[in-house]
């Protein structure tokens, strides 16, 4: 929970610029740049220009609006998410065969779930809070006063605004993940070191001789203590290595693929709220999330905020800025 902490306030001025930009707030004008390619092209502030800016109004303070309703949702969904996965700990097995996968994805799927439905409340209090920045409101100054308004102004339901688009992220983000980590550690990489070892060697591999603690690249004729060992013990480490890395490509490449439901969630949290931020001209009145993805999706916005680096200003799109 305190390593979580840590991280949740570290990232909470990247949070908070991103927020911003998935709204379509854009303070400043667009500059003459140039992309990786080296090409000039206008682009919108990115990171380091957009936190400078909200400096200059609110101080270094002003970076960390929401931070506690945040530290909140992230500390109970630690526990939340631990006890559901607790009662099945102590079963866990290597993840081996595609049954195994399913099993655990599945548990974790539920714990996740359940830590995403009970801190959802917290989680839309801190967009409020991000969101706020726009119109210089001081509606959501507080947790506590925040509960009390939302549910004055909104009954039950407005504290679980923009999250089925959310769970739905979640889930399918999980499960590709898994899925596509199992499919390559278990064809790609297990495959081809069985194929790589028959060549290596014969079927026992190429074998040396253990010397020291250490294992030499000599062959049989030249082990002076006789003793022989696979030489392939050092591809146990490398392949466990492989996996881990694998489980981060493709958790990288579902997170991308599942943005649009990060995005219409946190655009959902905020709509029609009363805040300057929710409403013309930065968002419409949407009747449902669905009605927000497809108004998105025609604009052509269902990746805004995804990068807050090298913002090219799409064509045909217009900016005001203060």
């Amino acid at each position: 929970v305190l390593l979580g902490s840590g991280l949740t306030v570290l990232s909470q001025p990247l949070m908070y610029v991103k927020v911003l930009v998935q709204v379509g707030y854009e303070p400043l004008p667009p500059t003459l740049g140039r992309n990786v390619f080296g090409r000039q092209v206008y682009q919108l502030p990115g990171l380091f220009a957009y936190a400078k800016h909200i400096v200059k109004v609110d101080g270094r303070a002003g970076l960390f609006k929401g931070l506690t309703p945040r530290l909140c949702s992230s500390a109970i969904g630690t526990v939340v998410h631990g006890k559901v996965l607790q009662p099945g700990a102590s079963k866990k097995e290597p993840v081996s065969s595609l049954e195994q996968v399913l099993k655990e994805t599945s548990r974790e799927m539920v714990a996740r779930s359940a830590a995403t439905l009970i801190t959802h409340p917290f989680h839309v209090i801190t967009l409020r809070c991000m969101v706020q920045f726009i119109g210089r409101e001081t509606k959501y100054s507080g947790t506590l006063s925040a509960f009390a308004t939302i549910y004055r102004e909104e009954g039950v339901l407005g504290f679980f605004a923009g999250l089925i688009p959310r769970l739905l992220g979640d889930i399918l983000s999980l499960w590709l993940c898994n899925m596509l980590a199992y499919l390559i550690n278990t064809y790609a990489l297990e495959n081809g070191v069985r194929a790589l070892r028959p060549a290596r060697g014969g079927p026992g591999g190429i074998q040396g001789t253990v010397r020291g603690g250490r294992t030499p690249l000599w062959g049989d004729s030249m082990a002076p203590l006789g003793l022989k060992v696979p030489f392939l013990l050092p591809q146990v480490s490398t392949m466990a290595e492989m996996k881990s890395y694998s489980q981060a490509v493709t958790g990288f490449f579902a997170s991308m693929l599942t943005y649009p439901f990060v995005l219409v969630s946190n655009l959902m949290a905020v709509n029609n709220c009363g805040l300057a931020g929710g409403l013309l001209p930065y968002a419409p009145t949407y009747s449902s999330w669905l009605d927000c993805w497809s108004q998105l999706h025609r604009e052509g916005n269902m990746s805004r905020g995804n990068s807050l680096f090298f913002r090219k200003v799409p064509a045909g799109k217009r900016y005001v800025w203060e």
